[in-house]
């Protein structure tokens, strides 16, 4: 019996069915969870904790009275400006343009010294950040050899070492990215504007960069989303202080919740950090469609 448009139609989805499944699962669920969670007075001890109450909106009008919210929400956009959209990013493409004329042994030892931090624990990385960055670490060290005095740069500019820590982290990412998106610029069109006179600027900003705008957008989306939810990094850096300094809504949420033990509180302020999420998602998904011919 041959299959009706419908039918058709239907079996071509079938494969992608389980993929959906798990989505619902482990994605769809907890999201919800999450936002329901947020509207009670859920705690992590006491009569709350077995038996939570609804209150409505009252954690999210909590957040609006709170002076530590619009300061973490503040430093969650500079973190990921800096470390993220030109920290990684801007860092990404240039080492891979670097690499791609540089002399092969070069592009490779380069290569593996930033893939090695990519490729650590994250809890591994963080603690070889606070290694170089406290008061005895190798940043002091180093400076000491000149007659600098030592500098805690974890309490002197908590900000700024977290977001030099990630993009030392995360940038073999971006890097990987733009190689692989370089390779796909014709070659013909480069000898060609070469042979017109343009420069190796022109070339790549009239050339390169638009062939491979898409894949900025996609690593920008990526990137970003990735950056928005780092709290191990930071928690062993800074663990969100001196006073606030460095606490970025991941951290506030981990806070609220597990070390004051208001549930509802910091699922409040993990939804608002999902909608951020969302909102950053859409943007970049909407400017790759605009790309497309």
């Amino acid at each position: 019996m041959p299959a009706t448009p419908r039918r058709r139609h239907v079996l071509r989805y079938l494969p992608v069915l389980p993929a959906v499944v798990l989505l619902l699962v482990f994605l769809a669920g907890p999201v919800l969870w999450a936002f329901q969670a947020s509207l009670t007075n859920a705690a992590l001890t006491g009569r709350h904790a077995r038996n939570p109450e609804w209150v409505g909106l009252e954690n999210y009008q909590r957040l609006a009275q709170d002076p530590v919210f619009p300061l973490s929400l503040g430093l969650t956009v500079l973190f990921v400006a800096g470390s993220a959209v030109l920290g990684q990013n801007v860092l990404g493409l240039a080492l891979a343009v670097l690499m791609r004329r540089a002399r092969p042994v070069v592009a490779a030892t380069v290569g593996t010294a930033v893939v090695a931090a990519w490729v650590l624990p994250e809890i591994v990385a963080a603690f070889a950040a606070y290694a170089f960055f406290s008061r005895d670490g190798t940043l002091n060290q180093l400076l000491g050899r000149f007659g600098a005095p030592d500098v805690d740069w974890l309490y002197a500019v908590p900000m700024a070492a977290v977001v030099l820590a990630n993009v030392w982290r995360g940038t073999a990412f971006s890097m990987l990215v733009y190689r692989a998106a370089l390779n796909s610029v014709p070659a013909e069109l480069l000898e060609a504007a070469h042979m017109d006179g343009a420069g190796a600027w022109q070339r790549f900003s009239f050339i390169t960069l638009p062939v491979i705008r898409g894949s900025i957008a996609t690593n920008l989306m990526l990137v970003t989303l990735q950056t928005l939810a780092v709290f191990t990094l930071i928690w062993v850096l800074t663990a969100g202080g001196p006073a606030n300094a460095s606490t970025t809504l991941p951290v506030l949420a981990y806070q609220e919740a597990f070390k004051f033990g208001d549930i509802g509180y910091g699922t409040a302020v993990a939804t608002v950090l999902i909608l951020i999420g969302a909102v950053f998602g859409a943007a970049y998904l909407r400017l790759l469609r605009e790309q497309k011919p």
